[in-house]
């Protein structure tokens, strides 16, 4: 299938969503588009944001719900106002509807109309299939969002899982995160330093909402969010980040703070409640007797600092048989496996054990978690067991010479089973196993999504005593690069797969999402590819499918279709 912008936002209404006369009232005043989510079963969020004429006015804005495509049926509707304390962005709450429906909404603002976007509310009882979009990993300056494209083109959809890595806060610079991609494609990020104040976080929020595909894919189905690291800044944890530095930016919590407060004011996602921490994000969703939809935070709350192989205070030095130095990795396998690490913290691993539980108690056949990281224990790929010395200078040869150093020093140290992502379930093993045990006791049978990686994984789960546990399913990204677009010279996830049991199948090169189809039976995963993130037209095809079935009691394996 061949798809082109024009085709997509003609299929969607989008372009058309008001009279032809209002066209440039609408573009002056909904900008960003229109957008819903965290569904319930008799209500939806409501998203938008009022482009303003004059920076302090206090705007009225009218919305209104329909059960149908014409909008002659209104069931709700109603009228607020923003201003620039929320950068006049809308967030609305439909009540009163009904379980299971599809509805259309739009907004207006001083004679402008916004575009038309749909939303489906959660089903009750009964549910014989349930279609969800899992996507992350979506860098402006990366390529063309055309994965969202495609997503919104689908035939069915219920809801999108986004895993996190909505917005990047890198420059863009060259040197910095996707900045020779995004020139020539003119994506460059504003503003073009790495973001840090609250008017930073907006204005990179608002950039990637112009662009129309995101905004497609926003008004094809209500979004079920959450963060991952690049909301606030790499390899986020709860006391700090990898590309935050107190001396240079200022307090972490700080700076934490001006980018959630951004991201709810962007993303449709509803308030914390009062009381709540910006950081309690974690959050569960019921579609009726089929599943429940259990999204956790793994960044903020509990997270300890990652582990790193170049930080000598993870892998110290210690004297070798000859009174060489060499690195201690006992020392560091120790202290990884300390089993006070802690990913989730205490408090949301009680919450998740509950709601498990609780899925498992209304009858539910799957609980389907919504993770950011992935799952599987992953060694490093080895190239000392699949190339020849030959092959291996000449994979090495073929990198950019600003990329070789790295590499080599990666291969090195994969050369012992050593963790290929200590970011990942990998760095926090002890946190995992505990995981694992809420999903015995509870009796689940768990499906496990996970963004970040910018690969598509497919990956049986065991516990310590080699207990399987979980299917998981890992998107890759929507633009964001991987291993397999800096070494392009073999099959990096290939390599992968064949030298972990845990993992069925890895491709680190393409980009696209997940189309995940839950029913009684079974739960099918389609890894959907997109041909090109560098131009338009491209093609959409389905890379691979895999089933887990549901017609035994228990954890099933995963079957390739």
């Amino acid at each position: 299938m061949k798809l082109n912008r024009r085709d997509a936002l003609a299929l969607l209404g989008v372009a058309a969503a008001a009279p032809a006369g209002a066209q440039a009232r609408i573009q002056a005043s909904f900008a960003h588009g229109v957008a819903s989510g965290d569904p319930a079963a008799d209500s939806v969020l409501l998203w938008t944001r009022v482009t303003p004429g004059d920076p302090a006015a206090r705007i009225a804005v009218r919305w209104a719900l329909w059960t149908d495509a014409t909008l002659s049926q209104v069931v709700a509707k109603g009228e607020t106002v923003t201003d620039a304390a929320r950068d006049f962005t809308v967030k609305v709450v439909a009540e009163g509807l009904q379980a299971g429906q599809d509805y259309w909404y739009r907004f207006e603002a001083g004679g402008a109309v916004s575009g038309i976007g749909r939303t489906r509310t959660l089903p009750l009882g009964p549910t014989d299939k349930v279609v969800m979009g899992v996507v992350s990993c979506s860098l402006y300056q990366g390529g063309l969002f055309n994965a969202y494209q495609a997503l919104a083109m689908s035939d069915r959809l219920d809801v999108v899982t986004h895993l996190g890595d909505y917005i990047y806060e890198a420059g863009a610079a060259p040197q910095d995160y996707g900045g020779k991609t995004g020139a020539p494609l003119g994506r460059g990020h504003l503003p073009a330093h790495e973001i840090e104040s609250l008017a930073d976080y907006r204005q990179r929020h608002a950039q990637y909402k112009t662009d129309p595909d995101l905004q497609a894919a926003h008004a094809r189905a209500p979004w079920i969010c959450v963060w991952d690291d690049h909301e606030t800044a790499n390899d986020s944890w709860s006391g700090g980040a990898e590309a935050h530095t107190p001396a240079a930016e200022g307090d972490w919590n700080a700076r934490k703070g001006r980018a959630l407060q951004a991201y709810y004011e962007w993303m449709p996602i509803r308030d914390p409640l009062a009381g709540q921490a910006f950081e309690a994000v974690n959050r569960a969703f019921s579609f009726g007797d089929l599943a429940s939809l259990i999204m956790v935070e793994t960044r903020l709350q509990g997270r300890n600092k990652q582990l790193s192989y170049e930080d000598p205070a993870d892998l110290p030095v210690a004297v070798g048989p000859d009174g060489a130095p060499v690195p201690d990795f006992a020392a560091f396998l120790a202290k990884r496996a300390d089993p006070g690490r802690q990913l989730l913290g205490r408090a949301q691993e009680a919450w998740l054990g509950g709601a498990l539980k609780r899925s498992v108690a209304m009858g539910q056949a799957w609980q389907v978690l919504g993770n950011q990281v992935v799952m599987a224990r992953v060694r490093g790929p080895n190239l000392t067991e699949a190339l020849s010395p030959l092959q291996q200078k000449m994979a090495l040869a073929s990198l950019a010479p600003d990329l070789r150093p790295r590499v080599e020093r990666v291969a090195k140290l994969f050369t012992r089973d050593l963790p290929f992502n200590l970011d990942s379930w990998d760095g926090y093993p002890a946190a995992r196993e505990r995981l694992y045990g809420l999903m015995t006791a509870a009796n689940a049978r768990p499906l496990v999504l996970s963004g970040d990686s910018h690969a598509f994984w497919v990956n049986e789960l065991h516990d310590d005593a080699g207990k399987l546990v979980a299917a998981e399913f890992g998107t890759t990204s929507i633009t964001s690069p991987g291993w397999g677009d800096d070494v392009p010279s073999f099959d990096l996830g290939a390599l992968i797969a064949l030298q972990n049991p845990e993992v069925l199948f890895n491709d680190q090169r393409a980009k696209g999402f997940i189309r995940l189809t839950l029913t009684h039976v079974d739960a099918v995963a389609e890894l959907v590819e997109v041909s090109t993130i560098r131009s338009k037209p491209f093609a959409i095809k389905v890379l691979k499918t895999y089933r887990v079935s549901a017609a035994q009691p228990g954890v099933s394996g995963v079957e390739a279709l």
